[in-house]
């Protein structure tokens, strides 16, 4: 699951990787979910991504989170399963996850996305920061992806959302001595 508020990317991200696990030849599902206010308001989204049949797009329990906000970590936290896995964009998610049977990867997204020159690939920033770190799909499907759900009049975008994934998927997470992820910016 992946989840924000509206003008974050929370539902490309979703298509992005829906897509991306398409044309690696998987079988999956885009469920997306938001509030009637858009931006500023509620959104999330579902995506499964498997080498099996989905029997339904609706998960009770995800095994992944991207959580892009502090409101999305207080309403999904306790969703994700145990042993699973949260990504926090920790430029805006103010507080540490409250579980100890998850593992937690924290990154400034927001912060890496300005040094690339625009905040508003903090979402790519996150989809590189998942595929690095679980390894579902590659990085190099998600960039030809991005060629083919990006709007053309964006095309010129492509450059700049490229580089904020290999930033993400290059942020080096190691294990600490409790078996916690220590995120370190290569």
């Amino acid at each position: 699951m992946i989840a924000g508020s509206g003008g974050q990317g929370v539902l490309l991200i979703g298509k992005l990787l829906a897509w991306a696990g398409m044309l690696e030849g998987m079988h999956v599902t885009w469920f997306p979910s938001y509030g009637a206010e858009m931006r500023g308001g509620t959104a999330n989204c579902t995506v499964i991504i498997s080498d099996e049949i989905i029997g339904s797009p609706i998960i009770q329990n995800p095994g992944t989170f991207i959580i892009m906000n502090n409101a999305s970590l207080e309403r999904f936290e306790k969703r994700v399963k145990p042993q699973g896995i949260i990504i926090i964009n920790s430029s805006l998610v103010k507080r540490g996850v409250k579980r100890e049977d998850v593992e937690v990867v924290s990154i400034p997204a927001n912060e890496i996305a300005d040094e690339i020159g625009d905040t508003r690939v903090a979402n790519m920033v996150m989809v590189g920061a998942l595929i690095g770190s679980r390894r579902i799909i590659t990085l190099e499907a998600v960039k030809e992806t991005m060629k083919k759900i990006i709007p053309s009049s964006k095309l010129s975008l492509i450059a700049l959302n490229e580089k904020a994934l290999e930033s993400g998927y290059s942020y080096n997470i190691i294990r600490g001595k409790d078996g916690s992820f220590i995120p370190v910016l290569s």
